[in-house]
């Protein structure tokens, strides 16, 4: 079998943790990303050059460098880059007519790359293949609550593994969601296992537009109209199969599913702190002593740059909040303080209103951009390494504790040649500081 992995979301209700160019499926929070999970889960079913990644364009080094953690290589035809996101009905589909051009017919499992899934799904997952001949398999979870931040599928006629899906429901209130239990329904997990014949069949009667803009090309993939799977194709077909999935499964798309997802203390509390006659709660403050007194249900997360308290019951509404920073342009959705690059990463220390100071990590044998700055200029001393700078028509080679000022308007590179990272403090001094202050002229890695 094939597998296609969704790894274009942002995470928006998990701010300040997951923000767009970090988002929370390459959060490394406890080891291995949720993104590398869902890759080594993949491979339970399908080699190395059968897995296709979809995701956004700004993420696709996160995504070979992840990859590249676990030991395995992505093949360049198999890593799809959206230059904006269409939600997940055009991403399936780009995915699949990939691997429709192969040339055999195939059957493909469609997962997720930012949910928490039990080792046990994927044997359920492979006795439901059968199905996929006949039938747009989608696996449902059996609620534990009446939650009302996901989609219910109801079951109707009985098949030799699950049923037919009679519907698909939106996110219910509270009320419908306890009579969606008693009934019957099932969660909906997001994943989904499809053959190119029926997928195609189905899309080319229920979304005409959609296949035309695939059949046998690769269309502007910017003027698709965003759409789920669920609404542009599963809640009009009459082809849909739902197989109950008996495993652990969270999406995590809330700290509320953050903390049931783990096991709290004898008084509810989940995270390293301080607690008196406090209940209920959930802290993430790496490197910081915090103490909590007197307090219930509460979310408290600290980041380098950013601190969240919420209830817990309004946690949903982060995504509010996001919405809030991006009305104001503000960069704090956007980045953490460590930024990650295709050669490296780079952390900013300290920000000022003409000054900002970073620590430049660079990979063995990789190298920045050539470029040039308008409004800013930069002082490098080197930390460890090697680093290789190229200054206008000069190269020169800096060892530890050596240093270089790059003024404004001059072109200039970083490389690191050795074998070890290389370590840079860059001090930046100008009227203007922010990241759009970059001239390339080339650039290894494709950017503009």
């Amino acid at each position: 079998m094939k597998s296609v992995i969704l790894a274009g979301g942002v995470g928006t209700r998990l701010w300040p943790l997951s923000r767009e160019y970090y988002p929370k499926q390459f959060l490394q929070l406890d080891g291995r990303s949720l993104f590398q999970d869902t890759y080594l889960r993949a491979l339970k079913i399908s080699k190395p050059e059968d897995i296709l990644v979809v995701t956004n364009e700004i993420h696709q080094y996160l995504v070979r460098n992840q990859i590249e953690e676990l030991g395995y290589l992505l093949p360049e035809q198999n890593l799809l880059k959206e230059p904006v996101g269409r939600n997940t009905l055009p991403a399936i589909t780009w995915a699949m007519s990939r691997i429709r051009a192969a040339g055999e017919p195939a059957v493909a499992v469609i997962f997720p790359s930012d949910h928490l899934l039990g080792d046990n799904a994927i044997s359920q997952i492979i006795k439901a293949r059968p199905l996929a001949a006949e039938y747009l398999v989608t696996f449902g979870v059996s609620p534990e609550s009446p939650h009302t931040g996901y989609g219910y599928i109801k079951p109707g006629r009985k098949l030799a593994v699950g049923a037919v899906a009679d519907a698909f429901c939106e996110k219910p209130d509270e009320k419908t969601a306890r009579d969606y239990i008693k009934e019957g329904y099932f969660w909906n997990s997001g994943i989904f296992l499809l053959s190119t014949g029926v997928f195609f069949a189905e899309l080319q009667h229920y979304s005409p537009h959609l296949y035309a803009a695939f059949d046998n090309r690769e269309p502007d993939y910017a003027t698709l109209e965003p759409v789920s799977i669920d609404y542009g194709l599963l809640e009009h077909s009459s082809r849909v199969a739902v197989v109950p999935l008996k495993s652990r499964w969270s999406d995590l798309g809330t700290f509320r599913a953050l903390y049931d997802a783990q096991e709290p203390d004898r008084e509810g509390n989940v995270g390293t702190a301080e607690y008196l006659s406090a209940r209920n709660n959930y802290v993430y403050a790496p490197g910081k002593h915090v103490g909590l007194i007197g307090v219930s249900d509460l979310v408290v997360v600290d980041t380098a740059d950013a601190l969240l308290v919420c209830d817990n019951e309004h946690s949903e509404m982060v995504k509010q909040l996001v919405s809030r920073y991006n009305g104001r342009d503000d960069q704090i959705t956007k980045f953490h303080r460590q930024v990650h690059r295709p050669w490296g990463s780079y952390t900013v220390l300290e920000v000022s209103r003409d000054f900002k100071i970073k620590r430049v990590t660079v990979k063995p044998g990789q190298q920045l951009s050539l470029q040039l700055h308008n409004h800013r200029s930069e002082h490098w001393v080197v930390v460890s390494g090697t680093a290789k700078v190229q200054l206008d028509n000069e190269t020169k080679i800096l060892q530890q504790g050596e240093s270089t000022f790059v003024r404004s308007g001059v072109r200039h590179r970083l490389a690191n040649p050795g074998t070890t990272p290389l370590e840079v403090i860059e001090v930046q001094l100008g009227d203007y500081l922010e990241e759009d202050d970059i001239v390339r002229f080339e650039d290894q890695y494709g950017r503009n």
